[in-house]
């Protein structure tokens, strides 16, 4: 397993934020069911930063509290049967399956605790579920998915013993 962790800000949420990056990411590959070692890369960045990665691919001019970008195509949520069909999916160095990268603006982690009504900690860890369930495919465009997805996130946050 390969955890790209990078903290442009030096931010200090006060808790080690590259461990429970990694806590909850083994969490929601736990949930997952991911067959693969895999490679995912963590940017915590400031708000300036993320609204100009916001716009440059997703033509939305604001800022936004979490960024997910795929590397690989799922057919349905966590659906890895054809996954082996893509190599660019593969680092063909290491094998691992390349998830992808999350970005998050610190700022938001701090304002969103707050605006929340709970921890910082709290507000990270479910940022990078959120993110990472994004990457295996799962979506809340539609209730549906937007019910299933949200499913996934308690179960992963309650397995992480970080409740709402």
């Amino acid at each position: 397993m390969t955890y790209g962790f990078e903290n442009e800000v030096v931010a200090d949420f006060g808790f080690d934020s590259e461990a429970l990056y990694k806590k909850a990411v083994d969490a929601v590959l736990k949930e997952v069911g991911c067959p693969y070692e895999t490679q995912v890369d963590l940017l915590i960045t400031d708000s300036d930063e993320i609204k100009k990665i916001n716009r440059e691919h997703r033509s939305v001019d604001a800022v936004t509290d979490v960024l997910s970008f795929p590397m690989c195509t799922f057919k349905s949520p966590a659906d890895f049967k054809d996954i082996e069909d893509d190599p660019d999916c593969f680092n063909i160095e290491t094998g691992e399956l390349m998830l992808g990268d999350i970005v998050i603006c610190a700022e938001r982690i701090s304002d969103q605790a707050l605006e929340y009504g709970h921890s910082k900690r709290r507000e990270y860890a479910f940022l990078i579920v959120h993110s990472m369930l994004h990457l295996f495919g799962y979506d809340h465009i539609d209730d549906n998915d937007r019910i299933v997805m949200e499913e996934k996130q308690r179960i992963i946050m309650d397995a992480l013993n970080i409740p709402r």
